[in-house]
């Protein structure tokens, strides 16, 4: 299957997860598997939250920002990669002054 990003409507959802500001995504979701490209603003978040139930990979494409993995902050940039597996909690944090984009898959373990 090929997804098209580019051709997907882009959404903004506000307050992602209890984050800040909006995550602006674009996303293919048949039920079993998430795939994204994100999009987050200078100051927007995507709030701390736990996987349960599945696992989620994240590869920063652009912009730097800041990850909370498992209650330790790292830096992560352009090239960075970040697994997040089931029963662990994570939050992105943009904390630049240009956007922070990113590809992500969060795959469901337990259809």
């Amino acid at each position: 299957m090929f997804v098209e990003h580019n051709k997907m409507e882009e959404k903004a959802l506000p307050n992602f997860k209890g984050g800040e500001k909006e995550f602006n995504v674009r996303m293919f979701d048949d039920g079993a598997c998430k795939i994204m490209q994100g999009r987050l603003q200078p100051g927007a978040s995507i709030g701390l939250h736990t996987h349960e139930g599945n696992s989620e990979v994240i590869y920063i494409l652009e912009g730097t920002g800041t990850v909370l993995d498992d209650g330790v902050y790292h830096p992560v940039a352009a090239g960075d990669c970040l697994y997040c597996p089931e029963g662990h909690s994570h939050s992105l944090i943009n904390s630049s002054e240009a956007d922070l984009r990113f590809f992500a898959v969060v795959a469901e373990h337990h259809l």
